[in-house]
């Protein structure tokens, strides 16, 4: 190996120091999934054009993606267990470029099951990804600081999003054309001709991932990683997988951070899916590459919605944080159920600052109730709950089919809710628990 790890492991795989390099490395690798689900965005509203789809229909690209989390976690937390975080992110490295590859037939093909095909095998790689790599940087350093490193991980997650937006925006649409417009006045041949030409333009933010992507894994594959696994995980008597699903099954507080993950998943995958869409329904003169903006501006939202938690986090505990931000999030969404003129839009933008710290802190958290010997298959469970970003968008999708899109929000706004109930509950749990080992 070229790059040394010089770290202690304690018995519980927790680290005496965190090792920079390969933290901020691996910490590269969470961009890398945030500008593929960006770019699921940005397909969402080009396909919907191109294939002339419902918003139910649309929403399937969402489905396809996360789907694809929801079956292979466990086995990807098998992985994990069976050899090392390292090799299971080389793996889902591997199949993210494998994915990415299946652009090209597809763009030929030019079918919309092609097209769902590739984005399901992107997701298969991204599955291995975010269950090797979130449970990873929780443990890869001193136990008082998971959560804190998860949510530095996160923040370079917010800039993947911005990244692939970009690329997206300004790779797959044509600034200044309306490519729904531009399929009503059209027939035959030229019709073909333009479906063909849009459809080719979405290789280009992909032949540009497969060299990134291949680059993080060359580093990935030089570097030394510690183990970071307990120690009883190599021993003979290591728990079942039975034993483990037995443990895990009896939590209560494992499940409910669990069914929260999912509903947050699900929540800010469907505001962003239909965030370009909104946008183009309150002003019907605006075109896709334009509406794409406001998608960019969320991102960006993100972004400064992580940095602000990272701070809070230094100065409050993480329930108190986090049940200010789903709060305030619910309200947002409300506005943007109820309120029928374009400020709508952008209170959606400003939404997304208040998604920043939910997944890294839900995560930490569920884990944070689980025995450190189930710790590789209990993470392979949060990370299935992103099956909400699959459920959550069609029953979204659906309902603006049938009562409008912006009615539609409500079921984010109730997802924030969620959110909001199981960090008051954690906050209780904390204090009985504190104030139970006072006594004694």
């Amino acid at each position: 190996m070229f790059i040394k790890d010089n770290t202690i492991q304690h018995a519980d795989g927790f680290l005496n120091r965190t090792p920079i390099f390969q933290f901020l490395l691996l910490s590269s690798v969470f961009a890398l999934w945030s500008a593929a689900a960006a770019l699921n965005d940005v397909l969402i509203t080009q396909f919907k054009s191109i294939f002339e789809l419902s918003n139910f229909a649309s929403a399937l690209v969402q489905s396809a993606f996360y789907g694809a989390y929801f079956l292979v976690a466990i086995p990807a937390s098998m992985v994990v267990k069976k050899t090392s975080y390292k090799l299971a992110i080389l793996l889902g490295l591997a199949l993210y470029i494998f994915g990415c590859l299946m652009f090209f037939p597809a763009s030929h093909a030019g079918t919309y099951t092609m097209f769902l095909a590739a984005i399901f095998c992107i997701a298969i790689g991204l599955s291995f990804l975010e269950t090797s790599c979130n449970t990873y940087s929780a443990m890869i350093g001193e136990p008082e600081r998971a959560t804190l490193r998860l949510n530095v991980s996160h923040t370079i997650n917010a800039m993947g999003y911005i990244i692939g937006l970009l690329l997206g925006k300004h790779m797959i649409f044509q600034e200044g054309v309306d490519v729904g417009h531009m399929m009503a006045t059209l027939t035959g041949p030229e019709l073909a001709a333009f479906k063909d030409q849009v459809l080719q333009q979405t290789l280009e933010p992909y032949k540009w991932l497969v060299g990134v992507i291949a680059t993080i894994a060359i580093l990935i594959a030089v570097t030394e990683y510690p183990n970071c696994k307990a120690a009883s995980d190599s021993k003979d008597d290591q728990p079942s997988f039975g034993e483990t699903l037995s443990y895990l099954m009896g939590n209560a507080r494992f499940f409910k951070g669990i069914a929260t993950q999912f509903a947050y998943v699900g929540m800010q995958v469907a505001v962003w899916s239909f965030t370009i869409r909104l946008a183009l329904e309150l002003d019907h003169n605006m075109v896709e590459h334009d509406a794409a903006n406001y998608l960019l501006y969320a991102f960006i939202m993100y972004f400064l919605g992580k940095l602000l938690a990272n701070f809070l986090f230094t100065k409050t505990s993480q329930e108190n944080v986090l049940m200010g931000y789903s709060a305030i999030g619910f309200i947002c969404l409300m506005y943007v159920t109820f309120i029928p003129n374009f400020s709508a839009v952008w209170v959606a933008v400003g939404t997304s600052a208040l998604f920043a710290p939910c997944w890294a802190t839900i995560f930490a958290s569920t884990l944070q109730s689980v025995d450190t010997r189930y710790t590789e298959t209990a993470g392979g469970f949060v990370v299935m709950s992103i099956i909400g970003g699959a459920a959550i968008p069609v029953i979204q999708g659906l309902l603006a089919d049938n009562i409008g899109l912006q009615s539609s929000f409500i079921v984010s706004a109730l997802c924030f809710a969620v959110v909001f109930v199981y960090f008051m509950n954690e906050k209780k749990y904390k204090q009985r628990f504190n104030f139970v080992a006072a006594k004694a």
